[in-house]
């Protein structure tokens, strides 16, 4: 299969699982899907950003290689939402490793404290931190403060994300 030309004959669910069926957790054939989420084709990128996170949420190794360029990626500001909505909907599956931990959480906590992002971003990033803040008490204290500050003026599904959060 040419994982490309299948991003691109169809945007469908059923699409994107015969794409991740394909890979069924062979690492070439995953590195060729993230080549192409991480490329600059718009489309192709975003047909293969849910294939990616299939993959991930039910191969949690397949991600390991690739924890520098993800978290790297938050940083972007110029890459599309759906990138980042779709890297940090993985990354609340799996173990950040200690050496991203860091960079994982300041991206994340710049994000929440974004109103301009959409919500899903900042909802998926707010689980994220709370990941890696969990056994970090300043750390949760900031996530606290933070998310609290934007309680008043955003929307429900922020404020219940929120409530799980920092339950």
């Amino acid at each position: 299969m040419d994982i490309r030309e299948a991003l691109l004959a169809e945007h469908s669910r059923l699409q994107t699982m015969k794409v991740v069926g394909y890979i069924d957790g062979d690492a070439d054939r995953f590195a060729e899907l993230v080549r192409l989420f991480l490329g600059d084709e718009y489309r192709v990128s975003q047909r293969a950003a849910a294939a990616v996170g299939y993959c991930v949420e039910h191969r949690h190794e397949l991600v390991r290689p690739y924890f520098g360029k993800f978290v790297a990626q938050l940083e972007h500001t110029d890459a599309h939402p759906a990138i980042r909505r779709n890297i940090l909907r993985l990354l609340q599956f799996v173990e950040i490793p200690i050496g991203f931990r860091a960079k994982a959480y300041d991206a994340c906590i710049g994000l929440i404290d974004d109103p301009n992002e959409p919500v899903a971003v900042r909802a998926f990033a707010m689980t994220v931190a709370a990941n890696i803040a969990r056994e970090h008490p300043d750390l949760m204290r900031e996530l606290r403060s933070i998310v609290n500050a934007h309680l008043g003026n955003t929307t429900i599904a922020f404020r219940v994300r929120a409530r799980t959060i920092l339950a």
